[in-house]
């Protein structure tokens, strides 16, 4: 039972970062009704940025203290991501309105090399270390309950908390602001947003740079457990699986998503693994999703499409 406890938690851990990464698929689908290829660039990005910043900033400024060099290092890489985010509406969204949804997926496509190739030209492409404080002593638990206790990792608890506070931030945002209705009504249809006074180039600048600030948050968790590499732009490619079991226009599906993924992975690796090998929490989820995209494409929580004749 304890190590059951022990695959259950890595799984909802491990799911909650996954739920991070999607959002910003989400996010941008929402806003501009197109995926978002350039996700996983945009996470290397802001990972890159923070790691070399904390790093710089002391050199700079003088300043010891690793946790004011963090702080800083973040408010410089959130405004950088901010920066990219009105370059992409001002130099390729605003000139693609009301285009074929192809042609914006072509553009994100070209976005995402493009911050591939300015990363590594800003900020090295050497593997970074991010330091945050986050712990990574192991805990003991339930020894009493049970022989040998549950022996957690307290940098994952660190991380997918962190993550979940912002899975509940974002999705408040969506749900309760004038914003976050504005950017489901572009979703819908760009025209008749505009008609009723919607300013779409605003609603996707914003809408960018909350995905760059998801992309910077998952970046300098999965930085701190991994170290900043180019590696990791795969980590958007494990987060797709849960895009397509929730559904891409949905907040919830994204996080109910993550979980499901994230415990269906450890578990399997751990009771079905010495069965047939190992290696399923590689292909699990994506053969999850391909039952999903068989059965339900539009996933748990997407809207189903209605064709009128």
């Amino acid at each position: 039972m304890a190590f059951f406890l022990e695959a259950l938690f890595g799984g909802l851990m491990a799911g909650m970062l996954y739920s991070l990464v999607a959002l910003g698929f989400v996010l941008i689908f929402k806003a501009s009704g197109v995926f978002n290829f350039a996700q996983g660039a945009m996470v290397l990005f802001a990972a890159l940025a923070m790691a070399r910043f904390s790093e710089w900033i002391p050199i700079w400024t003088g300043i010891h203290s690793r946790f004011l060099a963090n702080v800083m290092a973040f408010v410089l890489a959130a405004a950088l991501m901010g920066i990219v985010a009105w370059l992409v509406e001002r130099l390729v969204l605003r000139h693609l309105v009301n285009q074929e949804a192809v042609t914006l997926l072509m553009a994100t496509l070209g976005i995402s090399y493009f911050l591939d190739g300015l990363g590594q030209t800003i900020f090295g492409s050497n593997i970074y270390p991010i330091n945050v404080g986050m712990p990574k002593d192991p805990l003991m638990l339930f020894e009493r309950t049970f022989d040998g206790g549950v022996l957690l990792n307290l940098e994952d608890i660190y991380a997918g908390s962190v993550a979940a506070l912002m899975v509940a931030a974002l999705s408040l945002f969506f749900q309760k602001t004038a914003t976050g209705r504005a950017l489901r009504a572009v979703a819908d249809d760009h025209q008749a947003a505009q008609s009723i006074g919607i300013p779409l180039n605003r609603i996707w600048v914003i809408v960018w740079f909350v995905a760059g600030i998801t992309a910077l948050v998952a970046g300098i968790i999965w930085g701190s457990k991994l170290g900043v590499q180019f590696s990791l732009t795969t980590v958007a490619l494990r987060a797709l699986p849960v895009v397509i079991l929730g559904g891409l226009t949905s907040v919830p599906g994204a996080i109910i998503g993550g979980l499901i993924i994230g415990v269906g992975e450890k578990l399997s690796e751990v009771f079905l693994g010495p069965f047939v090998g190992g290696g399923i929490e590689i292909w699990f989820a994506y053969v999850l999703a391909l039952v999903f995209l068989l059965l339900r494409p539009q996933g748990l929580f997407g809207e189903k499409i209605i064709d009128r004749v």
